[in-house]
């Protein structure tokens, strides 16, 4: 068979075959070389995260990453791995440690730091098949999937997606979630450094590798014109009308974690915002609102079990004239606690209630609770556990389907995705950051909310104890957004959406189609390995004469 079936003989531009395979001696490279790009991968994902607009880093970051990983052991790999999500995820959470000290901020990036490095151990496994890159980016979002199970129900901050609130490549949630994104992006990472070094296969061997370099420059500009192509998902256009809507920020009267001791404070603030809010409309300085909704612990008092507590709620919601939505702790006599939103009419008082349904591990309850408390004391802030709720949170309010994410669950795919097939037409996010100060946290947390408007095509308002606040589109563009730790109520007429996008009506499937793809590659690659290591043995057995003519 001709060799230009697979390459294409052209003089090369610098020197010939006889140049290094490696502009560095190799026990630098492998030594030192890879395992400081290892780091430098993982640094440059955390800055492709908000608050910067630098979401296009991680392109590069998963082309640093690829060559860190080609052709290395599993064992290397790991290692390799293992550096990459320190560089990334001890920066990203360093808001985990902002009142509690560095031990449970360390403890939490030891631990998902795991779950990169045996993504990464896979990833060099793979990295040796042809369209490798392929392969690799369905690894990720395998590790991906299971960071995001396991343990305690799984940790997903930090899914690449989560970083492309900004990017060309945000249309893609409206397709397949954000697996599909983040496979996107990871292969067009790969794909760059895959066509660079066919690239550079060329420059010093003089040969032009047709099949490798065409595979990687689709990996490289697939992702690319698929995002393109799936545009038109992407709209903000009113389908069954619109609704104005009103986010409440009290705000917090101290930063931190005795935030909870704080709490007829925080009421009254959220109070007096919605009744601020009330004299605004009456004077004509502001719209009507249709609903109005507060933030998670905007009463951290127990609004039946509490007389003033309900009767501060029950005058504000009679001032603002419009059915609202109130984050409060419920304290029954026994049983956990419950994080629950209430559905406050200004006619007839509380009529629903959504309890959370993912609860925090470590922050709402504490697994293993006297093993925990050897390493850090604040363990016992959290003197009664919080248990999770079990319905699907969907509330009518003024003939508009409200779908509720409480907070951290907007991290979870299926948290979101379910108010809406249950009818949601908007959906809301009501958080309580109060206890990460400063951080970036919060928006971190908006730019998943972003995100999930796009993916299910739905307007997402994001009511916040002390901030960022915001009313979003379905395109992901901010209508209104509040300053940190400013006292403000947020009204916009948003549009009202009914249709189901590709990732609303699929669900996990194409997370589960990504899965096997990686399940596939690593099974050739385990293949050929096995294949390698007999290859030897029996030409040992067959001898000095056994070659055929």
């Amino acid at each position: 068979m001709s060799a230009t079936m697979t390459a294409v003989d052209v003089p090369p531009p610098g020197p010939g075959p006889g140049r290094r395979a490696s502009l560095l001696p190799r026990w630098l490279e492998r030594r030192v070389a890879r395992p400081l790009g290892a780091v430098l991968s993982g640094v440059l994902l955390y800055l492709s995260f908000p608050p910067r607009p630098l979401w296009w880093l991680a392109v590069p970051a998963f082309a640093l990453l690829g060559w860190t990983l080609h052709g290395r052991r599993l064992r290397a790999g790991f290692g390799l791995g293992y550096l990459a999500g320190l560089g990334f995820l001890l920066p990203l959470l360093v808001w985990t440690g902002e009142e509690v000290g560095a031990v449970p901020w360390l403890a939490l990036v030891a631990a998902e730091s795991l779950f990169v490095a045996a993504a990464c151990m896979l990833v060099a496994a793979v990295s040796r098949l042809p369209a490798w890159p392929v392969f690799a980016a369905a690894v990720w979002v395998l590790g991906e999937a299971a960071r995001a199970r396991v343990p305690f129900g799984g940790f997903p901050w930090g899914k690449i997606a989560f970083g492309q609130a900004d990017g060309l490549f945000l249309p893609l949630a409206a397709v397949g979630g954000t697996p599909v994104l983040g496979f996107a992006v990871a292969l067009c990472g790969f794909g760059l450094y895959a066509t660079a070094g066919a690239v550079r296969a060329y420059r010093t061997a003089g040969r032009l590798p047709r099949g490798p370099l065409a595979a990687a420059t689709l990996s490289l500009l697939a992702p690319v014109a698929a995002a393109l192509a799936a545009q038109p998902l992407v709209s903000a256009t009113a389908e069954d009308g619109t609704a104005t809507v009103a986010a409440i920020q009290g705000n917090v009267p101290r930063l931190g974690l005795d935030f909870n001791e704080q709490r007829r404070a925080v009421l009254d603030n959220h109070a007096r915002r919605t009744e601020q809010l009330a004299a605004d409309v009456a004077a004509g300085r502001a719209p009507r609102p249709d609903f109005v909704l507060w933030p998670e612990n905007s009463s951290d008092l127990d609004p039946y079990r509490n007389d003033d507590a309900r009767f501060v709620i029950d005058q504000a919601v009679r001032a603002i004239g419009a059915p609202t939505v109130v984050g409060a702790v419920l304290t029954p006599e026994t049983g956990p606690l419950r994080n629950t939103l209430i559905q406050w009419d200004p006619r007839s008082g509380p009529v629903a209630t959504y309890d959370k349904r993912h609860v925090q591990p470590f922050g709402e309850y504490i697994p293993m609770r006297s093993f925990v408390r050897l390493f850090n004391k604040d363990v016992d802030r959290v003197s009664r556990d919080f248990g999770p709720g079990d319905k699907v949170g969907v509330f009518d309010l003024a003939g508009t389907k409200v779908g509720l994410a409480t907070c951290y669950e907007a991290a979870f795919d299926w948290a979101v995705r379910d108010t809406v097939t249950h009818g949601a037409r908007l959906i809301s996010v009501p958080s309580n950051n109060a206890t990460f100060g400063r951080s970036e946290m919060t928006y971190q947390q908006l730019a998943m909310s972003r995100v999930r408007a796009v993916e299910h095509s739905r307007a997402v308002v994001v009511p916040v104890t002390s901030g960022v606040s915001a009313i979003i589109r379905p395109d992901g563009t901010i209508v209104r957004e509040s300053r940190m730790f400013t006292p403000d109520a947020l009204v916009a007429e948003v549009p009202l959406r009914s249709s189901l996008t590709p990732a609303t009506r699929l669900g996990t499937l194409p997370e589960a189609a990504l899965v096997t793809v990686a399940a596939a590659g690593l099974g050739w690659a385990a293949s050929g390995a096995v294949r390698r290591r007999r290859a030897p043995h029996a030409k040992a057995a067959a001898g000095p004469g056994a070659t055929g003519v």
